[in-house]
């Protein structure tokens, strides 16, 4: 019966640790803005993509959540004038070296929305470079951690 219970707490033990996927809320366009558009000044926009999700959409996987795996991933976006992620567009630039992390970030980057880029007031499309965080909830030594021994 024990074993049961721990399946239903993980779960919600996850839904805290959805925040802590990502741990800013703005991300740079300058590094990303070479791939659309070129890097000159005019093609650079006026206002930056800003995120509009209340939470962060990355959700942490079970298997490293419970092996205590952190872990990083970048991934390089396509924000379209409208604010939406074009989801056929969304490459992992940087991967994690775990690829439950890698598909993590990919399916919550299908599910970010932005406030669209401007320039002179007009919306336009960039490409951005999000990097998304997994980390354990503050407090907890990662196994294999120098502080657990």
């Amino acid at each position: 019966m024990r074993a049961g219970r721990m399946e239903l707490l993980v779960p919600i033990l996850l839904i805290p640790l959805s925040v802590l996927g990502c741990s800013e809320r703005t991300r740079t366009v300058r590094q990303g803005a070479a791939w659309f558009g070129g890097s000159s000044a005019s093609s650079m926009p006026d206002e930056r993509p800003r995120m509009l999700n209340a939470e962060v959409p990355f959700r942490y996987p079970v298997s490293l959540y419970l092996q205590q795996v952190q872990g990083n991933v970048t991934l390089r976006l396509f924000v379209d004038a409208d604010g939406r992620v074009v989801s056929d567009s969304t490459r992992i630039v940087e991967p994690s070296g775990h690829s439950e992390f890698d598909a993590a970030a990919l399916a919550g980057a299908r599910l970010l929305s932005f406030r669209p880029a401007r320039r002179g007031g007009t919306p336009i499309p960039v490409a951005l470079l999000y990097p998304v965080h997994f980390r354990l909830p503050p407090g907890t030594v990662p196994a294999g951690d120098s502080l657990s021994q």
